[in-house]
């Protein structure tokens, strides 16, 4: 039933571009995104989120890449992998979603299928994003179109588990169109899929995942909060109740990202619509929220213990993306970090072989270095745990620093006496 299918990604993303790379492999597919420059850098083999290789790019030979909407045309179905994140009040941000729709919904004909992967509340694909595709299309839900929800699962700087491994959840708007784009699926997706029974199902399933993880690292926190307060080593606590065959293994640490720290709020959002009041969820998110405030207050009083003078120092960060591996900056608590040292007025510097330049943050009061090299620091954090850090010396960490300074291993990756301040 798929054979008729003319595909198109909707979103370049982390999520998109690699979706479109596998299907590009098995048929004609349109990858749409409204950033030109984007669409420029990968036509020319250029993947800044490094998720997907030159090399793989070049494999997917049934693949164009495109910024004019009018290119959309040629198609029936289309999957939307746009962001979906958090407003300053940490409500829902649906306006790359709506706009995606909006976009759709002018190319949008009798017959098509319109599959969203975006992580949203459930409710959002049908309440949201239908009654777009509707008004600018002027056709009826499952009499003219369908459309379908099958949430992303990506792991950004994860290449074990890629889009491929991961099973795939599916699901759509009548039973002909949740079998046509499971099939779809399927095509790609060696892991398999899981069909759920509705399109609420699906949203709401993609949405408790990184509520779940963000509740478990938050009571981690909340642990290492108090066993730092009894001078417990967290780690070795963890070390050891990890002998126990059922414990879940959750670290301490920043919680930042585009899914952990945003999509709960996405479930809170539309659970107060409705009349009711989230606790242990919120809770969670608050805590996990405050840590790179607790972070910067126990390392500027490590420094002030052994006389630093705050006004006339300069520390290091290591790392500034919201994980390991990754080039990924958005909603880094690193740089929640940066703003909240500055307020000390320590001066920064900032090193993470991982980004580029120029897709940093404007206005960010620090310095960005390119080498470690002729540079004493009064204090030292190691923010996040890169392959290239992990690999050098523990020794090398203080030979950066002066001799009167502090290290503060926020991943407890170094040995204990390796550092002054761990979680």
């Amino acid at each position: 039933m798929t054979h008729s299918i003319k595909l198109a990604i909707i979103g370049l993303g982390y999520v998109g571009l690699p979706l479109a790379v596998e299907f590009g492999k098995k048929r004609n597919v349109i990858g749409f995104d409204t950033n030109s420059r984007r669409v420029e850098d990968l036509k020319k083999g250029i993947d800044y989120t490094l998720e997907v290789t030159k090399e793989k790019l070049k494999d997917s030979k049934n693949l164009e890449f495109t910024n004019t909407p009018d290119d959309l045309e040629r198609c029936n179905f289309f999957i939307v992998t746009v962001p979906t994140p958090i407003d300053k009040q940490k409500k829902p941000d649906l306006k790359p979603l709506i706009q995606a729709s909006k976009t759709i919904g002018h190319v949008l004909k009798k017959g098509d299928i319109v599959v969203f992967e975006s992580t949203v509340y459930p409710g959002a694909t049908e309440e949201q994003c239908v009654p777009i595709l509707e008004k600018h299309s002027s056709l009826i839900l499952n009499k003219d179109f369908f459309v379908g929800y099958s949430p992303e699962r990506i792991n950004p700087g994860d290449s074990e588990h890629d889009v491929t491994s991961i099973i795939k959840i599916t699901s759509g708007s009548n039973e002909e169109s949740s079998i046509i784009i499971d099939d779809l699926y399927n095509e790609i997706i060696l892991a398999g899929t899981h069909r759920a029974s509705s399109i609420r199902v699906a949203e709401a399933a993609k949405v408790i995942e990184n509520t779940q993880r963000d509740l478990n690292i938050a009571l981690i926190n909340e642990l290492a909060l108090i066993f730092n307060k009894m001078d417990i080593d967290t780690s070795e606590v963890l070390e050891a109740a990890r002998t126990k065959w059922n414990f879940l293994d959750f670290r301490p640490g920043l919680v930042g990202g585009h899914c952990i720290g945003v999509d709960p709020y996405y479930l809170t959002y539309k659970a107060q619509s409705i009349g009711y009041q989230p606790e242990i969820i919120l809770s969670g998110r608050r805590l996990n929220d405050r840590m790179s405030t607790y972070v910067v207050s126990s390392f500027i009083k490590g420094m002030t213990k052994i006389h630093i003078n705050l006004e006339k120092s300069k520390v290091l960060i290591m790392g500034a993306t919201f994980k390991e591996n990754c080039p990924d900056l958005r909603n880094s608590k690193v740089l929640d970090m940066i703003s909240e040292l500055r307020e000390y007025s320590v001066a920064v510097d900032v090193f993470d072989p991982w980004i580029s330049k120029d897709v940093l943050p404007e206005n960010i009061d620090c310095e960005f270095v390119d080498n470690l090299e002729n540079n004493k620091y009064d204090g030292l954090i190691l923010a996040v745990p890169h392959k290239e850090f992990i690999q050098l010396d523990p020794a090398s960490f203080r030979n950066l620093c002066k001799v009167n300074s502090v290290i503060f291993d926020l991943k407890s990756v170094l040995p204990i006496d390796s550092s002054d301040l761990r979680l």
